[in-house]
């Protein structure tokens, strides 16, 4: 696998094709080798950097994609979270929201959209948009690997998954004008035992993402 940040891991820029994101190197071991995929590494930083830096060569090279696809794990805030989930909207839980908006009179980092109005992006751009109500799947994102049930019971009061990726994810896309999908597997309970869990279905996980990949790539 390339290391370089922003350098795909598999496959060749595809202008007008999905670009398809993942967090963790075991989480894109049974990816088809020919689908353009970016191994960003785990958390917010790395994520955005090297989605930035790819979605930028992409640029360079004369066309974007046609969405960018962040699939792979998460944890489950809320007992009937199971199986495969595409958010629709993503909420930043751990940055000082209140205190920001006092100094600044601002959000800094709104809940974005993501789901199917990905063609309804902010000054008629494609990409995330700003929130509005709504019922589907709520994802929450912070550099946090929430293995705490305190804190997972905290966080379900806002959303029902939480990530490490996510929300940057959805933001760089978003910046460059580029429709973003999330597609979270449930991997674990968010809870003590989310680690042992995660590396024990690491291998099985990988082949369930890889193949909601293929569906998604075929259509």
């Amino acid at each position: 696998m390339n290391s370089s940040p922003g350098t795909l891991t598999f496959g060749r820029p595809a202008p007008g094709q999905p670009l398809f994101v993942v967090a963790a190197r075991a989480e894109a071991t049974a990816f088809d080798h020919a689908l353009p995929v970016l191994v960003t590494g785990i958390g917010k930083i790395r994520s955005a950097a090297a989605l930035a830096a790819c979605l930028a060569s992409y640029e360079a090279a004369g066309g974007l994609p046609s969405a960018v696809v962040n699939i792979g794990t998460a944890g489950a805030l809320r007992g009937h979270m199971l199986g495969v989930h595409r958010v629709e909207t993503v909420l930043l839980h751990d940055f000082s929201h209140f205190a920001v908006r006092k100094i600044t009179g601002m959000d800094e980092y709104p809940p974005l959209h993501v789901g199917p109005r990905d063609d309804e992006g902010s000054e008629g751009k494609p990409g995330a948009a700003t929130a509005a109500p709504g019922n589907g799947v709520v994802l929450a994102t912070g550099d946090t690997f929430v293995a705490d049930s305190a804190m997972r019971d905290a966080l379900a009061e806002h959303a029902d998954l939480v990530d490490m990726e996510g929300y940057a994810i959805a933001q760089v896309a978003h910046d460059f004008g580029v429709p973003v999908e999330l597609i979270k597997h449930v991997s674990d309970a968010a809870d003590e035992t989310s680690g042992d869990v995660w590396a024990a279905r690491a291998a099985e996980l990988a082949e369930e993402i890889a193949g909601h990949a293929r569906s998604r790539a075929s259509r």
